[in-house]
C-alpha cells in the first residue's frame, strides 16, 4: 500500500540545523584525507558544552521511579521553584499558577503560536527554528529586518504594525539574541513595549539565554517591562547545559485566565505532560543555591572569554564586520564585503558559502544567512563558539581564573584550540579567495591586451 502524506507536511523542509548535521556527517565519512580525521571546526551548533549540574543529575537518578503522569501544567514543586527563581534572578513576581511547563521552549513557542490569533512579526536575522513553526501553522507573518545595529527599531515596528489590520499582532522577541549575541537594555525594551501597547502587539519573549548574559546585572526581562502583554519562555537547555532534558517553561501575562484554560487544553491534547522524572530533576536546578550560582557565574564567564576571543580574531580579518556578543555563545559575522569575490568564484548564496567552507582543506562549519531568515544572497553567518571540552575547561577555570586581558586570550588559546584553528581557516579561505580573484582579473586583462 502506498501511503499519502498530508500536503502541509510535504511543504515543510527539514530544519536547517538538522539538514546541516546530516551534511556534515556524510562529508566526514567521505573525506579521503587522513589528516582531517578530526572532523571539522564546529561553529554551527548552538549547544552548551558544559556538564549538566551534578544536583540535577543526582535528582534524576533519585526520581527515576516516578512513573505516574504529572499534572498538565507541571508538578507543583517545579512551578514553585521556577516562580522563586524568576523573582530572585529576574525580579519577576510570578504566581506559580501563571507558569506552564513543557518539553522545551521550542514546543511551548509552537503551542503559543497555535492559540494566539494574529499576524506574526519576526525580526531578522532570527533563530532558525521560528520560521518553520510559523509556516507549519500557516500563520500570516511579516519579516522585520533590523538595521545596522541588528536590533528592532521601534519606529520600524510601528510602521509595520500600522500596515497590519489584525486586531492583535504577535512579536517574537529573542533577548539575549541568537544569532547576534546582542542584548536589549531597559530603555530599548521600554520603547518597544510602548509600540506594543499602542498597536495591540502580544510579545513572545524567548529569554532562553538570559543566564548567559556576561554582565548579568544588565539583563532585563520583557516580562517586567510589559507584564500585561508578554509571554516569557525559558528553560534548562542553555543556562543548565541540559538541552537533552527537553524542559522549558512559559510565564503567562497578568490576568490571562481564559487563555491559560485554552493552553492547558492544547498541552493535554498534544503531549499530556512533561516526563515526571525530568520535572523532579529540574527542581534543584531552579532552586536558589550557592552551587547553582557558582555554575552560572563560571559558565557565563567562560562564554564571555570565548566570545571575546572569537570577536577579536574575526575582526582582524580585513573588512569583516562582527557583532560583539554581550550574552549567549554566538555572534554574527558579516562577510558581504567579499560579495564580488564570492560571486566570481560562483559562490552565489550563503548556503554555497557554508558548503565551500566545510570542504577540504577548511573543514569549518558555520550557519549561513539563509538559515537565519536573511536573503539567500546575504553572506552573513552565525558563529557559535562552543567547540571545546566543557567539563575540562570548567575545571581549568576553577583551578586558575584568568584575571587580565592577556590571561583571557591565553585561556582561550589553551582551552579551545579548535576555535583558534577554525578562525584561522576562515581567514585563510577569504585570503585565498581574494588572491584567486585578483589573479583572474590579471589574466583577463592580459588576454585583452594587444601586443605593441
Amino acid at each position: 500500500m502506498k501511503f499519502l502524506v498530508d500536503q502541509q507536511v510535504e511543504d515543510i523542509e527539514l530544519p536547517e540545523n538538522l539538514k546541516l548535521n546530516t551534511f556534515l556527517q556524510e562529508f566526514h565519512s567521505d573525506c579521503p584525507h587522513p589528516e582531517c580525521n578530526f572532523g571539522f571546526y564546529g561553529f554551527a551548533f548552538g549547544q552548551s558544552p558544559f556538564p549538566v549540574p551534578k544536583m540535577i543529575q543526582d535528582a534524576l537518578i533519585k526520581n527515576a521511579d516516578k512513573g505516574a503522569y504529572a499534572a498538565v501544567p507541571g508538578i507543583p514543586e517545579l512551578r514553585n521553584a521556577i516562580s522563586k527563581y524568576n523573582k530572585h534572578y529576574f525580579e519577576l513576581d510570578v504566581d506559580p499558577q501563571r507558569i506552564y511547563v513543557g518539553p522545551g521552549t521550542k514546543e511551548l513557542i509552537f503551542n503559543l503560536l497555535e492559540i494566539l490569533h494574529g499576524t506574526v512579526i519576526l525580526p531578522t536575522p532570527a533563530w532558525l527554528g521560528y520560521l518553520p513553526q510559523i509556516r507549519f501553522l500557516k500563520k500570516n507573518y511579516h519579516m522585520l529586518p533590523t538595521r545596522a545595529n541588528k536590533k528592532i527599531s521601534p519606529s520600524d515596528l510601528r510602521k509595520l504594525a500600522l500596515r497590519l489590520h489584525d486586531r492583535q499582532k504577535i512579536l517574537i522577541l529573542n533577548n539575549p539574541n541568537n544569532p547576534t549575541g546582542l542584548l536589549y537594555d531597559k530603555l530599548e525594551l521600554e520603547e518597544i513595549a510602548d509600540v506594543c501597547r499602542e498597536q495591540s502587539i502580544a510579545v513572545i519573549s524567548d529569554e532562553i539565554y538570559a543566564q548567559t548574559t556576561y554582565d548579568f546585572s544588565k539583563f532585563v526581562s520583557m516580562g517586567k517591562i510589559y507584564p500585561e502583554g508578554t509571554f516569557v519562555t525559558n528553560g534548562l537547555s542553555k543556562s543548565h547545559a541540559a538541552g537533552g532534558y527537553r524542559l522549558g517553561y512559559v510565564i503567562f501575562p497578568q490576568h490571562a485566565v481564559d487563555l491559560k484554560t485554552q493552553f492547558k487544553k492544547i498541552l493535554a491534547t498534544e503531549y499530556t505532560a512533561v516526563s515526571t522524572p525530568i520535572q523532579h530533576a529540574a527542581v534543584p536546578g531552579f532552586e536558589i543555591s550557592n552551587e547553582m550560582e557558582e555554575y552560572f557565574e563560571i559558565t557565563r564567564n567562560i562564554h564571555k572569554i570565548m566570545g571575546e576571543y572569537t570577536y577579536n580574531a574575526l575582526s582582524e580579518i580585513e573588512e569583516v564586520k562582527v557583532t560583539k556578543p554581550e550574552a549567549t555563545f554566538y555572534l554574527l559575522a558579516d562577510f558581504n564585503s567579499f560579495a564580488t569575490e564570492l560571486q566570481t568564484a560562483k559562490i552565489t548564496t550563503s548556503q554555497r558559502l557554508s558548503e565551500s567552507l566545510i570542504v577540504h582543506p577548511y573543514h569549518t562549519a558555520i550557519v549561513g544567512g539563509d538559515s537565519l531568515v536573511l536573503e539567500r544572497t546575504d553572506y552573513s553567518a552565525r558563529i557559535a563558539f562552543v567547540d571545546y571540552n566543557g567539563a575540562k575547561v570548567y575545571e581549568n577555570y576553577q583551578n586558575q581564573k584568568p584575571k587580565t586581558y592577556s590571561d583571557r586570550i591565553e585561556f582561550a588559546k589553551n582551552n579551545a584550540p579548535k576555535i583558534v584553528a577554525g578562525i584561522k581557516m576562515i581567514s585563510k579561505f577569504f585570503d585565498l579567495l581574494k588572491k584567486d580573484t585578483a589573479n583572474k582579473i590579471t589574466q583577463k586583462k592580459d588576454s585583452l591586451s594587444i601586443p605593441g
